[in-house]
């Protein structure tokens, strides 16, 4: 394996980070859970990690050839991935005050329903597309990942995106009040806001 435990540790706080970020899965995610309990929220959150891994393994083996061909495309990369996330840490601040509507999609009972909404959320979020194919590039040098590198990363795409979401399901309650308070919500999104922007900070010097 090839990557260093840094780059990892950098990676796994990228996609934590972005979990921070209040979307149609945590609505979702708190409907189902207050509907049938943790048994109706798991399946939401077993679609959300295939959908994670299809992402991260199409983007390190769709653009891996890509850095192989072309000078300077590594740090190109990395300076996209920063930007992204400036720009996202940005956006959220500006729009602290603004509620997160869930998608009735989503919420529909069922084991299988809530397992191809979660698949649906993340295979059309653009903000899941935007990350993976644009963002997870520049966190790694693609020219020298291995099977090993490339089974760790989609790994980390996919168990910290799980384990939050698991946690947010069985805190639902608290989740729910804080999310209905204006007051939390202005302060979990502006300090989302920070975490993304620090990461994008992070990415060209790390």
């Amino acid at each position: 394996m090839t990557l260093a435990s840094a780059d990892i540790a950098l990676y796994a706080a990228a996609v934590f980070a972005l979990f921070l970020t209040p979307g149609p899965v945590w609505m979702a995610l708190t409907a189902r859970t207050l509907a049938g309990g943790l048994p109706a929220a798991w399946p939401l959150a077993a679609g959300v990690v295939i959908g994670d891994a299809l992402w991260s393994l199409l983007a390190l083996l769709g653009l891996a050839w890509v850095v192989s061909s072309l000078d300077g495309a590594m740090t190109a990369l990395r300076l996209v991935a920063a930007a992204v996330f400036v720009w996202l840490g940005i956006t959220v601040i500006r729009n602290a005050d603004r509620a997160v509507n869930a998608d009735s999609r989503l919420t529909r009972p069922g084991l299988w329903a809530g397992f191809f909404a979660g698949l649906a959320a993340i295979l059309g979020n653009p903000k899941a597309i935007l990350f993976y194919m644009g963002v997870l590039p520049g966190f790694f040098d693609l020219d020298r990942v291995t099977a090993a590198d490339i089974a760790v990363i989609v790994g980390i795409s996919m168990v910290v995106p799980f384990v939050c979401n698991l946690s947010v399901a069985l805190l639902v309650d608290r989740a729910k009040r804080r999310l209905s308070s204006p007051a939390a919500l202005r302060r979990t999104n502006r300090i989302a806001g920070v975490a993304l922007i620090l990461v994008g900070i992070a990415i060209p010097v790390w």
